[in-house]
């Protein structure tokens, strides 16, 4: 399974909505854009986009080191319909300082230096030793998930179903046949499937080793749909 800091690291440099709140300032109104794109430096600090006349830059500008503290909050939903969208949540906070001159005219870089870090997610909720997560590598899938569990629910719903096959025992009495298969997430381990009916429960599907790119993970699914076809 994926480390706490390489999910982590994976929500923080994904396209997941995130705010940024800062102690003793209004919260940014639900139809303030991200920040985005995020970046992880090589000490583990986050850089971010922003205006330059927001709020969070105009309260970095006179910030000093370690004066400004601040949280990126990290949300991620599901990219598909299925009940329960939400799929984990990541907490990063530290302090906020400006790099100036690093963004394009009208816009200024944030450098977040990490203090403390936690995901609560469909693994499990637990805190991220900041050192770990700045060796960490996010998931070489985490561009392209969102599409894929799109397009493997749209056109693949068929071999979803047939996949329930592959749990045995451990889908007694839950009816998993007659529910829907609802692709809920993806990395480079393996597939998670929402079944989805009277009863919702997750299954996961590991593949037979990681894999590192969308070519080797097309290599894995066919056979993974093989294995269950049979």
């Amino acid at each position: 399974m994926p480390s706490a800091a390489e999910r982590t690291r994976t929500l923080v440099q994904s396209t997941c909505s995130a705010v940024l709140l800062i102690p003793g300032m209004d919260g940014p109104r639900p139809e303030t854009p991200a920040p985005q794109p995020r970046v992880v430096g090589v000490d583990g600090e986050v850089f971010l986009i922003h205006p330059v006349d927001s709020p969070a830059v105009r309260a970095a500008t006179h910030a000093q080191d370690d004066e400004l503290s601040a949280v990126l909050e990290i949300t991620d939903v599901a990219p598909v319909s299925v009940p329960h969208r939400i799929r984990g949540r990541a907490w990063v906070s530290g302090w906020l300082t400006c790099v100036p001159g690093l963004a394009e005219a009208g816009s200024m870089m944030l450098r977040l230096e990490v203090g403390e870090l936690y995901v609560d997610d469909l693994w499990g909720a637990t805190a991220v030793e900041p050192d770990d997560f700045a060796r960490a590598a996010a998931d070489p899938l985490v561009a392209h998930e969102a599409e894929l569990l799109q397009h493997l629910h749209s056109a693949h719903g068929e071999q979803l179903q047939e996949l329930c096959g592959l749990l045995g025992d451990r889908v007694e009495g839950t009816g998993a046949g007659r529910q829907r298969a609802v692709p809920l997430a993806l990395d480079r381990f393996g597939l998670r499937v929402r079944f989805v009916g009277r009863n919702c429960f997750d299954a996961r599907f590991d593949f037979p080793e990681p894999v590192r790119d969308v070519t080797e993970l097309r290599r894995a699914m066919h056979t993974l749909f093989e294995a269950a076809a049979h």
